[in-house]
């Protein structure tokens, strides 16, 4: 009897070990959750109202595009997914593209993505990626990655004046669009501090702006941000209307197709480490979606498009004195978008090419010193200061060349005393003939 009260002692301390180790292992278990503020105040997109491409599914564009490098296709290689994306690197990094499988601008129907239905949910396709980057105990970055399959560029109805008489293609005279691209990367990130939203930022072609939460710019449904997706560009934009970018370009956003990305993406957490993802469970759910355990396409380092066609090619067309083409690479992915910034934009500014600079200047100048009646005086002002600088270089030259009177100071043992005599009584012997001469003519 005493041997099973000891039996049943011992099993009940060990029960009780186990379970002291399983809710402490359960405690010391990384939080693998997404926090449900992520989802709070995740933006609200706005798509253009007549936009034809729409958000696209990450799967779906894969299974369209064929591993290229250097214009030749990977051969031996499984088909590419989500979970093996990342292995194409070891074929070359940033010289592998994923071309497509057919002509660009016969606009098949799956590089037209998925449109959301009246609920803002897009179904049968997951077009968002959300990526949390923990900054320290208190902070961290939320990204929401839109993914686009297509990119349609600018025509001639958006380009600034007077910029667009500069444009002297007949295509583009005539409304080619030019800067168009297979794969479209996207996103805003919203900073947290103690799980609240202190500010946010838009990404827009190659630049992007960044605001603080309560600012007046930034608009809102209830807690979440508006997002206005300009038409064909998809760059992110706080406010509808025309927003200029790249000194003089033009992009439309409006209220068309409302958008609520976070219903259809796959949220994971940077590991800040080593540089790759650890899948979350979304928020308000049980356990993460299967597809969601895919990282590999995020270690990809190639493009999400085709490269941009050679000049050969009898689709592509070049603008003159720009240089900007009809069909241009496709982007890198997620990884290459400045997730570990420090301030709610990249923290080194873009250089600006020769072009886009020259662009600028003539910009700037061109309401007060160009335009009209107004270029004459300027060019009046040019050659004038011109003409005062080459004077000035001329005369400048010439005193440098002009040779210059060395002054010496004579010691007194250089000075010859009889020198000194002999000129003295040269001179008082002058004055007495003078004066004797004076005396005979009187």
């Amino acid at each position: 009897m005493e041997g099973r009260r000891s039996t049943g002692k011992a099993l009940l301390l060990l029960s009780l070990q186990c379970l002291f180790l399983s809710v402490r292992a359960e405690t010391e278990k990384p939080d693998l959750r997404c926090p449900d503020y992520v989802a709070n105040y995740a933006p609200l997109v706005w798509l253009h109202s007549e936009d034809p491409y729409m958000p696209s599914d990450l799967l779906a564009h894969l299974q369209h595009t064929t591993p290229t490098v250097q214009g030749h296709a990977i051969n031996g290689i499984p088909s590419i997914d989500l979970g093996n994306l990342g292995t194409l690197n070891e074929f070359g990094d940033e010289d592998v593209a994923l071309v497509s499988k057919d002509d660009p601008f016969s606009y098949p129907k799956w590089i037209l993505g998925e449109a959301p239905d009246d609920t803002g949910r897009i179904h049968n396709a997951t077009p968002c990626a959300v990526i949390l980057v923990e900054k320290n105990e208190v902070d961290l970055d939320a990204f929401y990655f839109y993914f686009y399959s297509y990119n349609e560029g600018p025509n001639i109805t958006q380009v600034l004046a007077p910029l667009n008489r500069l444009v002297t293609s007949e295509k583009a005279s005539a409304g080619m669009h030019f800067g168009n691209h297979v794969g479209d990367w996207e996103h805003n990130m919203v900073r947290f501090r103690d799980g609240k939203p202190v500010g946010i930022y838009y990404s827009q072609h190659v630049d992007g702006e960044g605001y603080d939460w309560n600012d007046a710019t930034v608009s809102k449904a209830g807690d979440r941000p508006i997002v206005y997706s300009a038409r064909g560009s998809h760059a992110n934009y706080a406010t509808p209307g025309t927003p200029v970018h790249n000194v003089g370009l033009i992009d439309y956003c409006d209220e068309g197709k409302r958008w609520d990305p976070v219903l259809s993406a796959y949220f994971y957490k940077l590991d800040t480490d080593t540089f790759t993802l650890i899948p979350l469970t979304p928020p308000k759910q049980q356990s993460p979606r299967s597809s969601s355990n895919h990282t590999s396409w995020f270690e990809f380092k190639g493009h999400w498009g085709d490269f941009q066609f050679p000049q050969s090619d009898p689709r592509q067309e070049t603008i003159p004195r720009f240089g900007v083409h009809r069909f241009e690479t496709g982007p890198n992915g997620p990884r290459f978008k400045h997730l570990l910034r420090k301030g709610l934009v990249r923290d080194q500014a873009r250089i600006l090419s020769w072009t886009e600079w020259g662009a600028g200047i003539y910009m700037a100048w061109y309401p007060c010193c160009i335009r009209g009646w107004r270029k004459w005086i300027s060019v009046g002002v040019i050659i004038t200061a011109f003409a005062g600088v080459v004077v000035g270089i001329i005369l400048g030259v010439r005193r440098i060349r002009r040779p210059k009177t060395v002054y010496t100071k004579l010691q007194a043992e250089d000075i010859q005393m009889d020198e000194w005599r002999r000129d003295e009584e040269a001179l008082l012997s002058s004055s007495e003939d003078e004066d004797e001469d004076d005396r005979l003519r009187r």
